[in-house]
């Protein structure tokens, strides 16, 4: 397959309500065990050991994701969002200001209501999640300072759901945007990744995204390499029969610096 005519998502960007509407709606053609329950439950069980906690979490995903901030938003105090476009921004303010045509996460909220036990309380999680994001904010990942002149304050936990497969053309490249989600962690701070390994490409409408394609030995080696301690790792085999990606397996990390 010839990766040269793939779209790379921080140069060309792609259509971020088609990426929710494809591989993470409650449609027929159902992603969901891999592109949010799996993670939803790793998720769940690192929160609620009670370790990963504090005033500031940093998410920097793809898109306009947000799944992986329900169960996050019950132990921070504040979340931050870097989105790499204007469209993403849009996207998410539609669903914070509850507008028409907002993206429907209502299954997700479904699904932690089973998690948790909490069957009343699946409004309480929307709201509390949206009264959480105090800040969205553009983001450059070309820059070295993701956030150009604007200094961030450090973050007790930084997030992120496929970003560095879809913005690293190849190994090095992913070693120098770690590092820049890295520096936006105190120097005790979680990470953690939710990846998809062994991946070449994913649709998003007509566009065939480039993804960076790594394993778990890889991922393993440079958070080691980077001096983080991982203290979570499980992989998910890939259940969704479908050609608009080409992913073996999900990966989840959580990994902590001494």
């Amino acid at each position: 397959m010839d990766s040269s005519a793939h779209k790379f998502y921080p140069e060309r960007g792609f259509d971020s309500r088609e990426l929710l509407e494809t591989y993470f709606s409650n449609k027929e053609l159902d992603f969901g065990e891999d592109s949010t329950k799996f993670p939803m439950e790793c998720l769940h069980r690192a929160f609620s050991e009670g370790h990963i906690k504090g005033d500031l979490l940093i998410d920097i995903s793809p898109g306009s994701l947000i799944y992986q901030l329900y169960t996050a938003s019950e132990y921070f105090k504040q979340i931050l969002v870097l989105k790499c476009s204007e469209q993403c921004i849009m996207e998410l303010n539609k669903w914070i200001n509850t507008r028409t045509g907002s993206f429907d996460w209502s299954h997700v909220m479904a699904y932690i209501k089973c998690l948790e036990g909490n069957s009343d309380q699946c409004q309480d999680k929307d709201i509390t999640l949206k009264t959480a994001i105090t800040n969205i904010m553009k983001c450059d990942i070309d820059k070295e300072n993701l956030t150009d002149l604007e200094v961030l304050p450090p973050a007790d936990c930084v997030i992120s759901a496929a970003m560095l497969e879809f913005i690293s053309k190849d190994q090095d490249d992913y070693i120098r945007n770690l590092r820049k989600f890295e520096m936006l962690l105190k120097p005790e701070g979680f990470l953690i990744l939710i990846g998809l390994l062994n991946t070449t490409y994913v649709m998003v409408g007509q566009d065939k995204v480039h993804v960076f394609k790594y394993d778990e030995n890889f991922a393993r080696k440079v958070l080691t390499d980077e001096g983080f301690v991982i203290d979570h790792c499980a992989v998910h085999k890939r259940t969704t029969v479908s050609d608009l990606t080409d992913y073996d397996a999900i990966i989840f990390i959580t990994a902590h610096r001494e």
